[in-house]
Parts: structure tokens; C-alpha cells; sequence
């Protein structure tokens, strides 16, 4: 019997269409995802960090709080939204990439948030003084304060990214794992190993693990290519 490994890198070396189309949705979901995280997740976590209003305090507490939240529940969340008797149902988006999406933007969101909010918060009250000196009030500061703290807020990113990627929980169960449609790198290594077409699970595991290792390689040499920058 030919070993899992073996069958793995052959379906690699062959770029076997099955695996590539796996792999395509998955990056494909993952990434919209992060974008649509980052372009909400940003500028939120920046405006929580420099507005002050009442109740502040708790809804820091509730994003912080929905960085441990369960895959299970942000699937559960956007299947109810989704469902033909929720307020999205009439849109059909149930069991299709735009769900998934959705679901892993809801877990991806918390982490950029929270974050982004620590960061800019930590840089205001070291810049203050020298930002309000130029002029720049609170919201004027936004930008500047985002780029100064590009590498940190990158970890979060990528920390999301990483999250997305390896969830199994939320994307079952709004997108069925369906053939040719909806199925990931991580659900479709649940569905093989259960199977037993372990070089199909083996193939996209090690795929899987050296796309993490890969991103986080990346950020690793931009923060020091950074830290030499400003060294």
C-alpha cells in the first residue's frame, strides 16, 4: 500500500486539479475575508481607541471578549442571518463562498479591532504632544498613527489570517463543504482523514502548514526590516 506522504507530494508535483481548486477557494476566502476585517477592523479599532464616550470601557470589554469567540457560534450566527427564515435569508447566501466569508470576517473582525485599538492608543499617548503641536487633532492623527504602528498591527493581521485559515467549525456549517463549491483545506482534510484518503489530507496539511509558516516568515522579516529602518 503506497504511503500517504507519497500519494501527498505526487498529487503536488502534479498540481492535481482537485487540490488546486481546494486551495484556490480557501485562499480566496480567507483573503477577502482579512480585507474585509482590516477595511472595517482599522479604522473602528483606531476610533475606539482615541474617541471617548460613554459605555467605552464595555464595548473594549466585548471586543476583547469576541477574540475567544467560538467557531462554532460565529457559524452558528451567520447561518441564523442567512437562513431562509432570517433578515439576509431572501439574498440565497447560505451554503455558498459568500457565507463563509462572512463567517470568518466575524471571527477575523474582534482580532483586528482590539488590536488596532491597543496600538493606536499606546502611540497617541507617545505622540500627543507632537501631533497636536502640528495641528493634527484626534481624527487628523488616524492615518499617521496607522502607519507608525504598521509592523504591530501586521502581527494582528496575520494572527486573523492564521485563525481564518485553520477554522473547521464555522465554515461547515454555513458552507456544507460542498465539492467543487464550498469546500476548504481544512474541511476537506476533516472529510479525507475520515475517509481514509489520507494523501489527499496529508498533501493539504502540509500545504496548509507552509502557507502559515511562509506568512509568518514574512511579517518576521518585515519587522526587522522595519526595526533596522528606524535603527
Amino acid at each position: 500500500m503506497e504511503s500517504p506522504f507519497v500519494t501527498a507530494f505526487t498529487l503536488m508535483q502534479r498540481a492535481d486539479p482537485a487540490l488546486m481548486q481546494i486551495i484556490g477557494l480557501s485562499l480566496r476566502v480567507t483573503l477577502t475575508a482579512v480585507l474585509i476585517a482590516c477595511v472595517i477592523g482599522l479604522p473602528l479599532g483606531a476610533a475606539l481607541a482615541l474617541a471617548r464616550f460613554p459605555g467605552r470601557g464595555g464595548v473594549i470589554v466585548l471586543f476583547n471578549a469576541l477574540m475567544g469567540l467560538p467557531p462554532v457560534v460565529a457559524g452558528l450566527v451567520i447561518y441564523l442571518a442567512l437562513s431562509r427564515s432570517g433578515p439576509l435569508g431572501t439574498f440565497a447566501l447560505l451554503f455558498t463562498p459568500a457565507a463563509m466569508i462572512a463567517a470568518q470576517t466575524l471571527l477575523i473582525l474582534p482580532i483586528v479591532v482590539s488590536l488596532t485599538r491597543s496600538v493606536v492608543e499606546d502611540l497617541w499617548a507617545e505622540y500627543r504632544d507632537q501631533l497636536l503641536s502640528l495641528g493634527a487633532n484626534r481624527l487628523r492623527a488616524v492615518p499617521t498613527l496607522l502607519w507608525d504602528g504598521r509592523v504591530s498591527l501586521l502581527t494582528g493581521v496575520l494572527a486573523g489570517f492564521g485563525r481564518a485559515s485553520a477554522e473547521v467549525g464555522a465554515v461547515l456549517i454555513v458552507g456544507g463543504n460542498i465539492a467543487g463549491h464550498t469546500r476548504t483545506m481544512t474541511t476537506a482534510i476533516t472529510l479525507e482523514t475520515n475517509r481514509g484518503n489520507l494523501g489527499l489530507a496529508v498533501a493539504l496539511g502540509i500545504i496548509l502548514m507552509a502557507l502559515t509558516l511562509s506568512l509568518n516568515a514574512a511579517a518576521w522579516a518585515a519587522g526587522q526590516w522595519a526595526r533596522s529602518r528606524l535603527g
